[in-house]
């Protein structure tokens, strides 16, 4: 199903890393930084492509990759979604972790044709599971009103805001495109998983 909404791309890379103990954005999986792969794989399907970024960042960042600096007073991605969604309503946002090291153009395109515009969301889970991945997920424009009401609850987490809201799952082809690295073991893991060329 289309819609008239463009289709915006957004890399979450404005973390503290904290487990990790380096920036997970700029660890280099592919031969260039993580962000800046995931940022040129959202090139692929999105008309814009954006970082999310925490104050402070942005000089970091090369000239010639847009961004988008958090808005909201929150901890977490879900200011990154939100401030994203709050700069350019008239989009909807294929949203990508930056700590997802083995999303692949494939696992995009997937998730684009499978999309439902009318739900708040179109997130990935794990195969057997109901648990949403929201942020390897597409936000439709709908999502913000009730998503920044969520947050001023108190709460910030955007699984749990997904959970309770009409959402579509689907699952990936294999389950590692959604391996979430977050510390440096899991990052020799699949450092070593792509040197010797394994597959999924």
């Amino acid at each position: 199903m289309q819609t008239d909404k463009p289709m915006y791309g957004l890399v979450l890379s404005g973390g503290q890393s904290s487990r990790m103990g380096q920036d997970k954005g700029l660890l280099r999986y592919h031969g260039q930084s993580q962000r800046e792969y995931l940022y040129q794989l959202l090139q692929g399907t999105c008309s814009r492509v954006f970082m999310s970024l925490r104050p402070g960042q942005e000089a970091e960042v090369p000239p010639h990759l847009n961004y988008l600096l958090d808005s909201h007073e929150l901890r977490g991605p879900l200011n990154g979604i939100l401030s994203a969604l709050l700069q350019h309503p008239q989009a909807a946002w294929l949203v990508v972790a930056c700590d997802l090291p083995l999303v692949q153009e494939l696992t995009l395109q997937k998730l684009l044709q499978e999309r439902d515009p009318q739900k708040i969301a179109t997130a990935y889970a794990l195969t057997g599971s109901d648990l949403p991945e929201p942020l390897l997920a597409i936000w439709e424009p709908a999502a913000y009103a009730p998503a920044l009401a969520f947050s001023q609850t108190g709460k910030t987490c955007p699984r749990k805001f997904l959970l309770q809201s009409d959402i579509k799952l689907i699952h990936p082809a294999q389950d590692e495109e959604l391996y979430n690295a977050n510390n440096p073991e899991d990052f020799a893991y699949i450092t070593q998983k792509l040197h010797h060329g394994q597959p999924l």
